[in-house]
This record gives C-alpha cells, sequence and structure tokens, in this order.
C-alpha cells in the first residue's frame, strides 16, 4: 500500500451541499435563507442578539463570583489561648478581651502550643487545634449554627439587586 492508495472508509466522506443553483430544487433560489430579512442578507457577527446588548456585555466583567453562601469564621490560634487568662474560654469571653471581632462565629486553629487543661468552646476547631487541646488534658464543645447544619442562607449583593 502506498499513500497515493489512501482514501477514506466507504459512507464517511460525503460532498458538499452545493447551494444556490438555480430555482428548481429544495436548496435553489434562496438558497436555505428564507425570504427576506437579517438572515438572508450578509453576515451576523458571532453573539450578536439582534440589538439586544449581548451577553458578553450583560455579564459582569471580572472573573470568578463571591459565593453567598459561604461562612466566615473569626479565628484564634493556640497561641492565644495560651496566654489567655482563666480555664473557660467562649466566644463571648474572646470578644471581651478584643481577639475576635463582635459579629460572626469563632474558629480556633492549631498554630502555636497549649500547655495547660483549658475548656473551649467555638462555632468550629482545625483537627490540629482539637487534638492540642484534648491531649494538654482540656476539652472542647462544637457551638451549633443558628442555620442548622445544611447550607447558609444567601447574602450579598447579588441578592439586593434583584
Amino acid at each position: 500500500m502506498k499513500v497515493h492508495d489512501l482514501k477514506p472508509a466507504p459512507g464517511s466522506k460525503k460532498d458538499a451541499i452545493r447551494v444556490g443553483r438555480g430555482t428548481g430544487g429544495r436548496r435553489g433560489k434562496t438558497a436555505g435563507r428564507g425570504m427576506k430579512g437579517q438572515g438572508a442578507r450578509g453576515q451576523i457577527k458571532p453573539g450578536f442578539e439582534g440589538g439586544q446588548l449581548p451577553l458578553a456585555q450583560r455579564i459582569p466583567k471580572l472573573k470568578g463570583f463571591k459565593n453567598p453562601f459561604r461562612v466566615e469564621y473569626a479565628v484564634v490560634n493556640l497561641t492565644a489561648l495560651q496566654d489567655f487568662e482563666g480555664d473557660e474560654i467562649t466566644p463571648d469571653t474572646l470578644r471581651g478581651k478584643g481577639l475576635v471581632h463582635k459579629h460572626g462565629y469563632v474558629k480556633v486553629l492549631g498554630r502555636g502550643e497549649l500547655s495547660r487543661a483549658v475548656t473551649v468552646s467555638a462555632h468550629a476547631f482545625s483537627k490540629s487545634a482539637e487534638a492540642a487541646i484534648t491531649a494538654a488534658g482540656g476539652s472542647i464543645t462544637k457551638l451549633p449554627l443558628p442555620f442548622g447544619g445544611g447550607r447558609p442562607p444567601a447574602k450579598g449583593n447579588a441578592l439586593t439587586n434583584r
């Protein structure tokens, strides 16, 4: 077999449809473009929507999006808990000392060392923080989130502009 003997499998290659070759037949005269109008005349730009503001201009310019269901936590590390006076640590006591913001939920992260037993109540714990607190002889209490176990109610500008 030589290069000039190669050809596609039978039935896999069809002849191009030749339109606009006289008035007889299905694709004559208007060549499948209908009678009049924009589609019968020149080329229409891809994405042209008949004068309506195109989708490419309607969508926001910047990439990405802000997740309206994101849960944001005020974080506290173990180093802050080590220096904290008292053995009972709650979000309210942390707010009283100015360690976390007055709004939002509290999450304890595992940076630093904890050498004393403390009882910590927070909305979330990292695995390393949980292990360090229990290894030091303390205990943790997970506070329930107000929206339950599912996803939180949506928030953000996307909802207010409707």
